[in-house]
């Protein structure tokens, strides 16, 4: 590991005297190449660099200790040996991280997609709880997010589906691990009896494609217009601001109805399309490189349950890494950063030891 890690950083001084080049700097094509490329190792190469003066220093003081005979001095420099040890094993940690293979789509905004699953109407507040827990969590990360098409069910408060777009640098990376079902232990409001009842709402995390990452033929789609309707179906807009989009070589069909302009309604169902097939050429990748998944956190089939939230306990369970939190309020509110950050190291850590990086 060692030898690549000079390697790359022979490769980063090569690209620093190529960028100076004048005839580099007039061939706009090779100075973009060279600069992205210098871009990419420029932190794993800084935080080599770091290691190495942190070895260096440690070195120093070592030879340093063995010829001291004062005692007081020899405290000293033992514990400055404790701290430098401390920071090269921080920093080698730091550099295995950055040599694993980035996920293309990490940096991307997402599309989350909540839908009500088993348990009727206590499954459409759960359902609403969880938009609102992404919500609060996305606020604190100062993301924006905005609702692309919602319904909701007859229950106050309660939603059958909910389709959001949060954009945010890294937004991915960190709502990835989010997709699956959830479970929800709780004593419904309208339980006379104070039985408990076990409902469940899916998520899909889908990373927001470009036109460029995908190309729709237009002669494949059949866009349909109708009025947007409410509670009880009854129609809550007086024109054709509706619109239902449908992909029939794939037969996804996506709705928009949450604005009044039918121009955006059409604009936020094609965003929405767009991702869709997007993630369904990722899932075709995936179920291609099956055994080669090095994910431990879960396989992000939305069939999957991943999480459990149980009111009476005041506890979530996330079931991937066998973590149990309590303060359950908190985390409905987007107090779930140890919840995510468990899940990313937790990853990090199994395609370290998948690429035998040690």
């Amino acid at each position: 590991m060692y030898d690549k890690l000079e390697q790359l950083e022979q490769r980063y001084d090569q690209l620093t005297e190529l960028l100076g080049d004048p005839d580099v700097a007039s061939d706009l094509d090779k100075l973009r190449n060279y600069g992205k490329e210098q871009s990419e190792l420029e932190l794993i190469v800084m935080k080599f660099r770091e290691y190495k003066e942190a070895q260096q220093n440690l070195k120093n003081t070592q030879a340093m200790l063995d010829e001291i005979q004062d005692r007081d001095m020899v405290e000293l420099i033992k514990q400055e040996l404790e701290e430098l040890k401390s920071k090269t094993e921080q920093n080698m940690d730091e550099i295995k991280v950055l040599l694993l293979p980035t996920d293309p789509n990490d940096e991307k905004d997402v599309i989350v997609e909540i839908r009500a699953g088993a348990g009727g109407d206590e499954a459409g507040l759960f359902a609403a709880d969880l938009f609102r827990m992404y919500t609060r969590y996305a606020e604190r990360k100062r993301w924006k997010v905005e609702v692309m098409n919602s319904n909701a069910s007859s229950g106050i408060g309660s939603i059958k589906e909910v389709i959001f777009e949060v954009r945010g640098r890294g937004a991915y990376s960190h709502f990835k691990y989010e997709s699956g079902v959830h479970r929800v232990q709780r004593v419904p409001a309208t339980e006379a009896n104070g039985r408990i009842h076990t409902s469940t709402a899916t998520v899909a995390v889908l990373p927001e494609a470009d036109e460029v990452d995908v190309q729709i033929n237009q002669e494949d789609l059949r866009i349909d217009v109708y009025r947007s309707t409410g509670h009880g179906g009854q129609s809550v807009n007086t024109t054709d601001s509706a619109v239902r989009i449908t992909h029939m070589p794939s037969g996804l069909v996506v709705t928009c109805q949450d604005e009044k302009s039918q121009l955006k309604n059409k604009a936020k169902a094609m965003q929405v399309l767009r991702t869709r097939l997007y993630d369904l050429e990722l899932s075709k990748r995936q179920a291609e490189l099956h055994d080669q998944r090095i994910s431990q956190v879960g396989t992000g089939d939305r069939s999957e349950k991943i999480r459990t939230y149980n009111f009476p306990q005041d506890r979530v369970t996330d079931h991937r890494v066998k973590l149990t939190l309590s303060n359950l309020p908190g985390i409905l509110e987007g107090d779930i950063d140890d919840l995510i950050t468990t899940l990313q190291t937790t990853d990090q850590a199994e395609k370290l030891r998948l690429a035998g990086i040690s």
